[in-house]
């Protein structure tokens, strides 16, 4: 069997010692990434790799990250702040800010846009969520 690029970068991803994520997550994230028989337009295999790859995860991908994967703070600040999501209290000044910040702003994002049944732009446009996952993810 031969090893793609992405499963070789994975492992060694999956390998790291001293990694805020636990390794099990990022097995799922790369066994998620493997399994899907399309990649959505607009969205990198890395960031695929490294998400859920839920209708969310896809959409977050298509407007924070740049082109080469990177998220831009600045614009997933203000996707949540349009979406009522709190996130000044977050630490942002310890290694990996930007990973948690990713993380646990998605978390509460993901509540939000399920119960609104939209994702909210910052320019104020809305993007509808499908309903079969706004079902499984509202409280």
């Amino acid at each position: 069997m031969t090893i793609l690029p992405l499963e070789a970068e994975a492992e060694a991803a999956i390998a790291l010692p001293r990694s805020v994520v636990q390794s099990g997550y990022k097995a799922k994230y790369a066994a998620r990434e493997a399994a899907m028989q399309r990649r959505p337009k607009g969205v990198s295999r890395k960031a695929l790799a490294r998400s859920t790859g839920d209708w969310l995860a896809i959409q977050l991908a298509k407007i924070v990250l740049d082109d080469k994967a990177k998220i831009v703070v600045p614009v997933l600040e203000a996707l949540l702040t349009a979406n009522g999501v709190k996130h000044e209290h977050y630490n942002r000044t310890t290694k990996g800010w930007q990973g948690r910040l990713r993380m646990s702003g998605g978390l509460a994002l993901r509540t939000i846009v399920a119960n609104e049944e939209a994702l909210v732009l910052p320019d104020g446009e809305r993007i509808d969520a499908p309903a079969s996952w706004c079902a499984k993810y509202q409280r």
